[in-house]
């Protein structure tokens, strides 16, 4: 990924800030034919007390994608976050010069690292639960693993399959108009905050000065 130092993320908590944001990511393999393969996955990041971290998630058993991706290569697994287009019209700059072109901001986090398979049913039980849990955790009436029976469930686990990709790199660009001067970044805040999307209104903060 291109990454201008301006826009280059480095902090450890912003970044697990985002993957917990966004925890859908496009995992991106090489199978051993040299063709690649492009899966959006949820993933959970989990963090040592060293730092080590290691993404975690599950594939369909019908997926081709974890009995043909290499292992002697790196995965890439990439997390979107807010986006949107930027128009040239919200900068003070354009009155003062025309001197503006329009642009795209976006967040991103891309981690690196080797798939590992985990086709183990207890370890899949454990994961579907705390997965579950997670998501269902804002719900006023939160559905559970356990609400369903339990032969079902054992039916479901021997559909998927687990993966986990200790992570060997994690990188992070904001591009949220850091190379504009601050009236600029204001007129962008501005001209995003009346979009009315969710995208928009989260991105007007990362880019207000």
């Amino acid at each position: 990924m291109y990454l201008p130092s301006h826009f280059e993320e480095k902090r450890a908590e912003v970044l697990h800030a985002a993957l917990l944001a966004h925890p859908l990511g496009l995992l991106i393999t090489q199978g051993h034919d040299g063709a690649l393969a492009a899966n959006p996955i949820p993933f959970i990041l989990d963090v040592d007390a060293g730092g080590a971290r290691v993404l975690r998630g599950h594939v369909a058993r019908a997926n081709p994608l974890w009995r043909e991706a290499r292992g002697d290569v790196d995965a890439l697994v990439v997390f979107q976050g807010p986006q949107g287009y930027v128009s040239p019209g919200w900068y003070a700059t354009k009155a003062e010069t025309g001197k503006v072109v329009p642009t795209w901001n976006y967040v991103m986090v891309q981690a690196r690292g080797p798939l590992r398979v985990r086709d183990d049913a207890a370890w899949l039980h454990a994961f579907v639960t705390r997965l579950t849990d997670t998501h269902e955790a804002p719900r006023a009436a939160p559905w559970a693993v356990s609400d369903a029976p339990a032969d079902y469930i054992a039916t479901m686990l021997r559909a998927i399959v687990g993966i986990e990709i200790p992570v060997s790199s994690l990188i992070g660009k904001w591009k949220v108009s850091q190379n504009r001067n601050a009236a600029d970044r204001e007129g962008v805040a501005r001209g995003l905050a009346e979009q009315d999307t969710a995208d928009a209104a989260a991105m007007a903060k990362l880019v207000k000065p």
